[in-house]
């Protein structure tokens, strides 16, 4: 049988993408190019050195095993990157290379419909100066799009991601991000015109330029800037005419090479009564997703906020608001503001009994408790295995595994500390707990069989919440 690049290349792809997800898929394997196979050395093609480094930081093993199964255990890669000066980086072992990192709300200054002629002028960048990466605590729900806008930050217009465009539910950190990239922009280009705007008001722009029959002047002044961020753009929804003018305006800067970001509450594809040709633009570039924040991430994100107000809790009053506050930053956040003001003005200590009151204003049902045991019970169950043998010290996969689940459901669901949980396993201590953790997320993220088993405990684990 003759294999070429093309061929093995395409069963590599049939191999990654039983692991991985669609989105995440057609962003990064999609636009690979195979280009050469000699011998047990497949050479492909990526757009530029971030793409590469991406896929060394996140799908080394995945793309790992797709080689070694084409082409035994000889089976080397070699990448190819096009866009910059046409280098050739090798990773034979795939040895993962990381990506470095590196380190008010007013009206504008200049008008927009009286500019003719200008050629330098400086704008003000309407971002708010506390959006930061400094403040944006990562996780695995927002590190993809989040790596994203740190490349744009240092090479603003001279990546793939443009327009970048992020979307997520209320409350996940997307206004946050596309300041922090363009406060960052700022930081290290001095000279770029960056304007943050939101879709509102932008559209009473549009209807001033009309009524004072402005409307090239507006539109002169917005191709002027370097970089564009645009907040919420589900509002374009059902108005022509600001569609009209911002097709045109998003034409040019993308011609130009000048980078815009986009923010939306749901994905391009989902957006109603907004045009066919501009829906179209924004796929151009890159779509990221941020979702709902882990109990992880929803740690670090409170330990940010306490710390930005001097203020320190409980271990187990932390993994209580943590617990219940699930899906929304705002929400975490209006919590800390909320225990500030109750301990400064009414002078109460900050104890699980506030804690439990204040949390009762911001979620309209407090889940009922489950117990570490009721869930050892349920993942015994599952793997059809006597509850006894979680607690043993076998070393057997499948029990390993049950006890590894366990570990990790009974930190998501139920307020027992990373301690009281090892306690319940043989007296096991936290680090064990926290080994478990980490291993049941990455197995999540790499193998959908198991996925799919932790989703049918969850839903277990909810309706014993439900029928309680």
């Amino acid at each position: 049988m003759i294999r070429d690049h093309i061929s093995v290349w395409n069963n590599c792809l049939s191999i990654i993408k039983k692991t991985i997800e669609a989105q995440p898929f057609k962003t990064w394997f999609e636009p690979i190019k195979p280009v050469n196979l000699e011998k047990d050395v497949l050479t492909i093609q990526v757009p530029n050195k971030f793409f590469y480094e991406w896929l060394e930081e996140n799908y080394v093993d995945v793309i790992k095993k797709a080689i070694k199964t084409e082409l035994g255990f000889r089976g080397t890669l070699n990448y190819q990157i096009t866009v910059e000066n046409h280098r050739q980086v090798g990773s034979p072992d795939f040895r993962q290379k990381k990506t470095g990192q590196t380190d008010d709300a007013t009206e504008p200054v200049l008008n927009p419909f009286a500019i003719p002629g200008i050629r330098k002028f400086k704008v003000e960048s309407q971002l708010n100066p506390g959006y930061t990466f400094d403040t944006f605590v990562e996780g695995e729900c927002n590190r993809f799009p989040g790596s994203a806008g740190m490349a744009i930050a240092k090479k603003p217009g001279g990546t793939a991601f443009n327009p970048l465009i992020v979307y997520g539910d209320v409350g996940l950190g997307k206004t946050h991000l596309a300041h922090a990239v363009g406060n960052e922009i700022t930081k290290r280009n001095q000279d770029k015109q960056v304007l943050y705007v939101t879709t509102e008001k932008f559209t009473n722009q549009v209807i001033q330029a009309i009524k004072a029959n402005s409307v090239n002047d507006f539109m002169n002044f917005y191709q002027m800037i370097d970089v564009l961020i645009v907040d919420d753009i589900q509002f374009l929804s059902n108005r022509p005419k600001t569609q009209e003018i911002f097709f045109n305006i998003f034409n040019q800067l993308h011609q130009a090479g000048k980078q815009i970001i986009l923010t939306s509450d749901r994905a391009p594809k989902d957006l109603v009564e907004v045009e066919d040709r501009l829906i179209s633009r924004f796929k151009w570039g890159l779509v990221a997703d941020l979702k709902a924040p882990d109990f992880g991430t929803r740690m670090k994100i409170l330990d940010k906020k306490l710390e930005g107000e001097n203020l320190s809790l409980a271990p187990e009053i932390k993994e209580y608001i943590c617990t219940h506050i699930k899906s929304n930053i705002r929400e975490l956040e209006g919590v800390v503001i909320s225990l500030v003001a109750q301990s400064t003005l009414n002078r109460r200590e900050i104890d699980m009994k506030l804690v439990r009151e204040v949390i009762r204003q911001f979620v309209s049902m407090v889940e009922k408790e489950v117990s570490v045991e009721s869930i050892k019970h349920l993942v015994a169950k599952h793997f059809n295995m006597p509850v006894e043998k979680l607690h043993s010290k076998t070393r057997l996969r499948e029990v390993v595994m049950a006890r590894q689940l366990s570990m990790y459901l009974a930190k998501n669901y139920t307020n027992s500390s990373l301690k009281s949980i090892g306690d319940s396993f043989g007296g096991r201590d936290h680090s064990t707990v926290i080994h478990s953790l980490k291993a049941v997320q990455d197995l999540m993220d790499t193998d959908l069989i198991f996925k799919d088993n932790v989703t049918a405990l969850v839903k277990k684990v909810k309706t014993t919440l439900v029928n309680k």
